[in-house]
């Protein structure tokens, strides 16, 4: 699905969601989830392509697999918790979305440990010991 498929099919959801919320909001909102999951999974099939790339850039750098594991598992959980967020603010659920964006925030800081721990494991190395 290229972009023009997706903008299509977000413009005609949009309207429907416009004409249908008056008439029976929960349609209108289910609606728009599955136009949401649509598009998502419409995405994610370009994502693999960014995700090989990444991976081959990170062996040529010679960054270790765990690594690169994680940040891709980062940029994973900030898209998912993103498109969550985005739905329940849809529903009209701002204190859930609020939730699930710092529950994504909190997993990336978590994955992300081992990662600081080695940059500054790395900028203590090259300092000099008294």
């Amino acid at each position: 699905m290229d972009i023009i498929q997706i903008v299509t099919l977000g413009i005609v959801a949009s309207i429907l969601y416009l004409i249908l919320k008056e008439i029976n909001s929960s349609i209108a909102f289910f609606i728009i989830l599955i136009t949401g999951i649509v598009i998502f999974f419409s995405v994610i099939q370009q994502i693999s392509g960014i995700f090989q790339l990444i991976q081959s850039l990170g062996t040529k750098a010679n960054v270790e697999g765990m690594y690169m594991d994680t940040i891709l598992k980062i940029i994973g959980i900030a898209y998912i918790a993103e498109l969550g967020a985005g739905i329940t603010k849809d529903a009209g659920l701002g204190s859930v979305a609020a939730k699930i964006e710092l529950a994504g925030k909190i997993f990336i800081l978590l994955l992300a440990v081992p990662i600081i721990s080695a940059v500054i494991e790395a900028i203590l190395s090259f300092l000099p010991t008294t």
